[in-house]
């Protein structure tokens, strides 16, 4: 509970769990919603609220969780000491079916017997390629 967030009250005061669950959502507190905030997660809140709406809460939740999983096996597999930010910010900002159809391409070109600092480049260009063709940047806003 954060006491000074207009966005938790609102919704307090409803008694709502999200704001797309409002009648009123979008509403004036997300005018510029990720347009200045360097928080990468805070870029796609009005696209995450609107999923939210669209499949619900408990699909959305089913879709992070994967997203977790996929985010776990490049940490485990694919990092080496220097990919980790790049790696979650990758997840947090690329659809599910995007990250899906890099690691399927990982499988594709880097071999088992391939050292982690090429399985790095590797799946880095990847993820680059991936985010171009979606008009999306992988770097941090600062």
């Amino acid at each position: 509970m954060h006491p000074t967030c207009g966005v938790l009250s609102c919704c307090q005061r409803k008694g709502i769990e999200y704001c797309s669950l409002c009648e009123e959502y979008p509403c004036k507190k997300y005018d510029g919603a990720g347009s200045s905030d360097s928080f990468i997660s805070h870029k796609n809140r009005l696209r995450d609220l609107d999923k939210i709406k669209q499949i619900g809460a408990e699909a959305y939740e089913a879709e992070l969780n994967e997203k977790i999983g996929l985010l776990e096996e490049l940490l485990n597999n694919y990092d080496d000491g220097r990919r980790k930010s790049f790696y979650c910010v990758a997840v947090n900002v690329l659809d599910l079916q995007d990250i899906k159809a890099v690691m399927g391409k990982t499988t594709d070109v880097i071999k088992t017997d391939t050292a982690i600092k090429e399985k790095a480049v590797t799946v880095v260009r990847l993820f680059e390629e991936m985010s171009v063709t979606r008009d999306i940047s992988l770097k941090l806003r600062k």
